[in-house]
């Protein structure tokens, strides 16, 4: 399986929100879409998925074009889209019907869901003299328990292609580290899944190939791992119990950031961080942490949206 985005436009008037956009999925596991604010990220999920009409360009799913409505796609939106005054049971329920997914097996997916996201007793609600004695719909839930409804909808018709919209926005801890978990479990059934986040760790932690969009247009494509050596090793990390900062002078080194205890330094590559190094150790400074990595994605985005923006 595969999916592909084949010169993708969309304009509403002289405003251009999607420009010629390409990229490919060839094999399972997560791609991430990136982008600052009105990027064009969403709009491009609501594209593949038919909820709005492209002026250009093509989406194929397997090599024919992608039509939502009968390939198995699972969507959790950004924002909230649940129907506020039906019950939990009816509204999932319902979604599965869409999806062609019977009753039977559609009570057997929600009792797993609800069992695995902790929302049992917004599912099934004990009664008291014929009422139920607990919050059963949309709106009497929290905003992530209304995440976590939303999430069942997306996967209950255990989809080949998933598109999550800022999956983790607005979660506590403890139920960030349960989406995740779920994450992982849907790229272990070698499903296809689109994420977009603002969250870099996130896209760190599962994605292997990214796209980042400005002002719809990709400024910067390709696997992530590959992008980061591209750059170098560059980012050098030191800590010490003195004061180094005459030996950062005197070797012209950047400064990027600086704690009580550690400085966050920009070089030339690893020669000169060893040249670094060495003259530190010849002059017996004492060193607790020495680290050269190569930058974050997130130190990749400001760089590559800032310069668009400058």
């Amino acid at each position: 399986m595969s999916l592909s985005v084949k010169n993708l436009s969309k304009s509403y008037g002289d405003k251009v929100v999607v420009d010629n956009l390409n990229f490919e999925i060839n094999q399972p596991g997560v791609y991430a879409l990136l982008g600052t604010n009105g990027a064009g990220k969403t709009t491009t999920l609501r594209i593949i998925l038919g909820m709005l009409a492209k002026n250009e360009g093509e989406i194929l799913w397997n090599g024919k074009p992608l039509d939502a409505v009968h390939t198995n796609v699972g969507y959790l939106a950004e924002e909230r889209g649940l129907y506020p005054k039906y019950s939990l049971l009816d509204q999932l329920l319902y979604f599965a019907k869409l999806r062609k997914v019977s009753k039977h097996t559609a009570m057997e997916r929600i009792k797993y869901w609800s069992d695995r996201l902790d929302v049992n007793e917004y599912m099934f609600p004990p009664k008291v003299k014929g009422r139920t004695s607990k919050a059963n719909r949309a709106d009497q839930l929290s905003k992530g328990n209304q995440q976590k409804i939303q999430l069942m909808a997306a996967l209950i018709s255990d989809p080949e292609l998933i598109i999550l919209d800022e999956p983790l926005s607005g979660l506590d801890p403890v139920n960030t580290d349960l989406f995740k978990s779920i994450i992982k479990e849907e790229i272990s059934k070698n499903k296809f899944l689109i994420m977009s986040s603002h969250q870099m760790p996130t896209i760190e932690e599962f994605c292997s190939d990214i796209t980042i969009m400005d002002r719809g247009k990709a400024i910067l494509q390709g696997n992530l791992n590959e992008i980061r050596k591209s750059y170098g090793r560059v980012n050098l990390f030191v800590k010490s119990d003195v004061d180094i900062a005459p030996y950062i002078s005197s070797f012209g080194l950047t400064i990027v950031g600086k704690t009580p205890s550690e400085y966050h330094l920009k070089v030339s590559g690893e020669a000169q961080a060893m040249d670094f190094l060495a003259d530190m150790i010849g002059n017996k400074v004492p060193i607790i942490k020495f680290e050269l990595r190569e930058p974050s994605l997130h130190e990749i985005f400001i760089e590559k949206v800032g310069d668009v923006h400058e």
